[in-house]
């Protein structure tokens, strides 16, 4: 690329039109790569090869199979396609965003002078957890799977320390850069009081799930949450924002529950407008590595609860609470959320998402592709808070 500036090649796999957390931050650091003065290049798989201009970037897809069960989702699984694409690129950078089919990238990377970064989106102990694997045995394998990666590549980028810590357990060579929130689109003046009628009237409580309906976010807890708190007589209702594959078990499971499902909601500022009507947000993951939509949520102005198994605590600090992963304990949650006075707790949430931008977050990025001056920060160093 002419005039200084790096052509950064982006390898990602479960990206759809209607992906979200993942997309996103492909998206804001595409943005920010090119206003940087750089070159970014996405390639992701799709049905057909196509080339796309967008704002973030030059979006290359390849074809990949549907990954059974995932909704919809695709691999890029032919690596002679990708081998091609990438000779044809010639990327000054290279940066991979999945370690199932894509890791050996890192490989053809270092094989042609290529600076390579693997950014761990999910945490591989807690997803082999999830899978029923025996503690022990998904440790193991974890681990053993980590250090190949750590391996095949320079540097390996967390979003948080608590994802980070699977590598740094084994001394692998991992820095966290935290991702950023829009906080002009996800902001409290989008607060829609005549638009919250369609859900609740001014004696309920409004919660909001905004995630994937998938079997890893567990969005059942919210259900069984908001029963929880009925039979508690607290007058919940539930919004159940997003869609997947276990939407169908969902709605049989909140059947005789005021739980409305919206499905994919594909306008960002119609997202942005529910989670700052709604009094509580519930993210009930618990292997989010980062869970930006729990940081949207808070630049809206609504609090958050989140399962203290996950990264989130360490996202949300005190704009949150955070409750181990039962219905009892996450309704408990909201009730200690709704103790406190509401423009206090909406005052802290958003605070606590003007601590992240996303021009902070390219920054990091960059600094561990190696432009710029200063550094990311290191796994396990305190990360400053305003």
């Amino acid at each position: 690329m002419t005039g200084g500036g790096l052509r950064i090649v982006r390898l990602a796999n479960f990206v759809t039109g209607r992906s979200g957390g993942l997309r996103t931050a492909l998206r804001h650091l595409g943005e920010g790569y090119r206003a940087a003065g750089h070159d970014p290049v996405l390639v992701i798989p799709g049905e057909r090869p196509g080339v796309r201009r967008h704002p973030w970037g030059t979006v290359v897809t390849l074809p990949g199979p549907v990954l059974p069960g995932s909704g919809g989702y695709r691999l890029l699984t032919a690596r002679r396609p990708v081998e091609r694409l990438l000779d044809r690129l010639a990327p000054d950078r290279l940066e991979v965003s999945d370690r199932s089919t894509l890791r050996w990238t890192g490989g053809w990377a270092r094989a042609n002078g290529v600076p390579a970064v693997m950014v761990s989106h999910e945490c591989l102990t807690g997803l082999l957890g999830q899978w029923r694997l025996p503690p022990g045995r998904a440790r193991g394998l974890a681990d053993g799977l980590n250090r190949r990666t750590g391996e095949a590549y320079d540097r390996i980028v967390c979003t948080t320390r608590w994802a980070a810590e699977e590598f740094t357990r084994i001394d692998a060579p991992v820095e966290v850069v935290p991702l950023g929130v829009d906080l002009d689109t996800f902001h409290p003046d989008r607060a829609d009081r005549a638009g919250r009628e369609r859900y609740a009237d001014d004696t309920e409580v409004l919660l909001v799930h905004c995630a994937r309906l998938s079997t890893e976010k567990r969005p059942d807890l919210a259900v069984d949450a908001l029963a929880a708190l009925r039979r508690a007589g607290v007058p919940a209702v539930l919004v159940m924002a997003g869609d997947g594959p276990s939407r169908r078990a969902l709605a049989a499971r909140s059947a005789g529950l005021p739980v409305h499902f919206t499905g994919f909601l594909p306008d960002r500022s119609a997202v942005a407008t529910l989670l700052a009507t709604a009094d509580v947000v519930l993210a009930p993951g618990p292997v989010e590595t980062f869970g930006l939509a729990g940081l949207e949520a808070l630049a809206a102005g609504t609090p958050v609860v989140v399962n203290a198994a996950s990264a989130l605590p360490e996202v949300v600090g005190a704009a949150g609470v955070a409750a181990y992963g039962t219905p009892t304990a996450i309704a408990d949650a909201v009730v200690r959320l709704l103790d406190r006075p509401a423009a206090a707790r909406r005052a802290a949430a958003r605070a606590r998402a003007e601590e992240f931008s996303w021009p902070a977050s390219v920054t990091g990025f960059l600094r561990v592709h190696g432009v710029g001056s200063g550094r990311s920060t290191p796994a396990g160093e305190p990360r400053a808070t305003g």
